[in-house]
C-alpha cells in the first residue's frame, strides 16, 4: 500500500476555495438528481445486485465533470466510476456517492442524498451531504464546525443506552448475536448511510449502528459532519475510520455522541464479523 507523506498546503487550494468549489458542484448534483426524483427511471443491476438508475450515473457524470476538471490532480472515488488505484499516491481524493440512498430514491421516498468529500491524507477535511427533498444541506470544513444549512449542529447529549433513539435495521436488538439484552430503545430505519449520519451529526437520533460492510464514500462526508458536531464514529470494534485505502470497504460503523459512543463500543466490540 502505498503511504502518503503529509506536506505543505503552500501549492494547493485552501479549504475554503475547495469548499465553495464542491458546494456549488454538489447544489448543481442536488437540482439534477430532484428532477428525476419521483419519475420513471431505467434501472440495472450491478455485479453486486446493488440497483443502479440513469440519475444515479448522470450525477456521478456531473460531479466528476465540475470537480476533476477544476482539480485534475486531485484523485476520485465513486460508487458509479471504475476504482483507478492512481488515488492511493495522492494527497488530496474528492469521495462521492451521487446518490446515496437509491433504494429510497427509487421508491419515492425523500430519505436519499448526495454525499460528497475531500480526503486529504487519508482524513475527511471538507463534507456535504444533501438532501434536496427536503432542502437540507449538512456541511463541514475540518476545525469550523459542522452545519445545516447556515445553522451550527451538535449531536445530542444522550450518554445511557435506554431510551436512545437509534438507526438501525428492525432486528437488529433481538439478534443472537449479543453477550447480553439491550435495554429499551428506540429504533428507526433511513435507507441513506450518509443521512443517517447527519441525522445524528443534527441530533434527531442519538446513534446509528450498522453491521454490514460500508464504503469509504458512503462515509466520508458524513464522518466529518459527525466529528465536527461532537460525535465519535469508528467501526464495531471502536476503531477510527482511516480514508483512501487499498481496499475503500469498512465491516461496520457506530456513530454517535461521545459517552453514548463508550457504552456501544462495549457491546459491539464483543461480536464477531
Amino acid at each position: 500500500m502505498t503511504v502518503l507523506k503529509p506536506t505543505s498546503r503552500a501549492h494547493l487550494p485552501t479549504l475554503e476555495e475547495d469548499y465553495a468549489l464542491l458546494k456549488q458542484a454538489v447544489e448543481a448534483a442536488g437540482a439534477l438528481a430532484l428532477a428525476s426524483f419521483r419519475t420513471e427511471l431505467k434501472v440495472t443491476r450491478k455485479p453486486d445486485g446493488t440497483e443502479v438508475s440513469e440519475a444515479d450515473l448522470a450525477v456521478d457524470a456531473l460531479l466528476k465533470r465540475e470537480l476533476l476538471g477544476p482539480r485534475p490532480d486531485y484523485g476520485w472515488l465513486s460508487e458509479e466510476t471504475p476504482d483507478d488505484a492512481k488515488r492511493l499516491a495522492l494527497r488530496r481524493v474528492w469521495m462521492v456517492d451521487p446518490i446515496d440512498g437509491t433504494n429510497a430514491f427509487l421508491r419515492h421516498v425523500p430519505e436519499w442524498t448526495v454525499s460528497a468529500a475531500l480526503v486529504e491524507d487519508g482524513v475527511p477535511v471538507i463534507g456535504i451531504v444533501f438532501n434536496p427533498a427536503k432542502g437540507e444541506f449538512f456541511h463541514a470544513i475540518r476545525g469550523h464546525g459542522a452545519f445545516l444549512n447556515e445553522a451550527p449542529i451538535h449531536v445530542s447529549d444522550k450518554s445511557t443506552l435506554e431510551g436512545a433513539r437509534l438507526i438501525a435495521s428492525g432486528g437488529l436488538f433481538k439478534k443472537p448475536i449479543w453477550k447480553e439484552p439491550w435495554p429499551e430503545v428506540q429504533s428507526s430505519w433511513v435507507n441513506s448511510v450518509a443521512y443517517r449520519l447527519a441525522l445524528v451529526a443534527v441530533g434527531r437520533a442519538d446513534a446509528t449502528i450498522s453491521l454490514s460492510a460500508k464504503s469509504e464514500w458512503d462515509l466520508a462526508a458524513a464522518t466529518l459532519l459527525v466529528e465536527e458536531a461532537g460525535g465519535a464514529i469508528t467501526d464495531h470494534r471502536g476503531e477510527a475510520l482511516r480514508y483512501n485505502r487499498v481496499v475503500p470497504r469498512y465491516l461496520s460503523l457506530v456513530a454517535s455522541p461521545p459517552e453514548l459512543h463508550a457504552r456501544l463500543i462495549e457491546r459491539t466490540s464483543r461480536i464477531d464479523l
